[in-house]
């Protein structure tokens, strides 16, 4: 495969927004560092994001990230209405990509009657314009792009809103260490003549992914990985966390037929996995390994768990990138989501 392959198909330029990556984490995290926090951690009892999709899965990786220091809860909202917790000592922060987002401009608006302390991720639209009027504050992030590639403003500015408040400590080695392997691993997997994002998108091809993972800090990344196959590859996806896959999902591998024929299975691991899990996707990897199409193990790199967490979200964003490609279609058009949209607005 080579650049002059990619560029008839890619009209939306997803790889060159796959590609601007680590520098959209770099002006995320710039872009939060000075928005006025509109409350001191011991004034909240809860953090809850709202979002939905490219715009909520940010908030799902910060959370899994700061669950073993967080004083309080995180939780990440997708849904027209709130849990009957939230209230004066919750902080809302309302992601919307575009700002239009209606699920999460309904939460806003009921997050505001409940007296929650609220901020706002956006790049504009309705959001930006309501946060305008009421002083919230606000971290507006650049636009024009799918909401799907903009993780990385997303992802670095709640992140960082999140270090200020104090749910997880400002380790600027780890952000260094994630930077700089995160630079490496674009380098060599944006080369089309090989790389192991194709290599693995070539094993998918003409399958139906299955996404494993342990859960922590594994969690979100599967979720996102579905996400970028189903939107950027065009593919159905599914998948598991373990150990709940083990009590009941692998009873559907005992008697293999013609669907699971068209099963790959990829298998995300992280050194921070409890052991048991570890134990635990080995053996079920044994037993049914030779049940699917395919069966591949990727492994999480760097130390520090914000670099492992992000080497492996940009690995699939990768993947799905050369696996919508080997299917011959564009990654970034959305046709069907753009027909129920219009839809719903009729």
């Amino acid at each position: 495969m080579t650049l002059d392959d990619i560029q008839p198909l890619d009209t939306g330029r997803m790889y060159d927004l796959i590609r601007q990556f680590p520098d959209q984490l770099r002006d995320g995290r710039s872009r939060a560092q000075d928005v006025p926090l509109p409350a001191a951690l011991d004034d909240l009892d809860h953090i809850v994001v709202a979002g939905m999709g490219g715009s909520a899965i940010g908030g799902d990786l910060v959370r899994t990230l700061v669950q073993p220091t967080a004083p309080v809860p995180m939780t990440v909202v997708r849904d027209y209405t709130l849990p009957a917790y939230v209230g004066p000592g919750t902080l809302l922060v309302a992601s919307s990509f575009s700002g239009n987002t209606e699920e999460t401009l309904t939460v806003l608006d009921e997050a505001a009657r409940r007296r929650a302390r609220i901020l706002c991720v956006t790049s504009g639209g309705q959001m930006l314009e309501i946060a305008r009027n009421e002083g919230y504050p606000v971290v507006q992030i650049p636009g024009g792009m799918p909401p799907r590639a903009a993780l990385g403003y997303s992802f670095a500015a709640v992140m960082t809103l999140a270090e200020r408040l104090g749910l997880a400590p400002a380790d600027a080695a780890a952000w260094d260490e994630a930077m700089a392997l995160l630079e490496a691993q674009t380098a060599a997997c944006a080369d089309p003549a090989g790389n192991e994002a194709l290599d693995l998108a070539r094993t998918l091809h003409g399958k139906l992914p299955v996404v494993y993972s342990g859960p922590g800090l594994m969690e979100a990344v599967n979720l996102r990985w579905r996400g970028q196959f189903q939107e950027n590859s065009k593919v159905y996806a599914t998948g598991n966390l373990f150990p709940e896959m083990n009590h009941n999902e692998i009873m559907g591998w005992q008697y293999p037929g013609a669907v699971h024929a068209l099963l790959a299975v990829v298998v995300l691991r992280d050194r921070g996995d409890h052991p048991r899990i570890r134990r635990r996707l080995d053996v079920t990897g044994r037993l049914l390994g030779d049940r699917a199409a395919s069966w591949t193990e990727v492994e999480s790199r760097g130390t520090a768990p914000l670099a492992r967490l992000l080497s492996l979200v940009n690995l699939g964003d990768w993947v799905s990138f050369y696996l919508a490609l080997l299917q011959a279609v564009d990654p970034t058009p959305i046709p069907l989501i753009d027909a129920l949209k219009e839809a719903m607005q009729a």
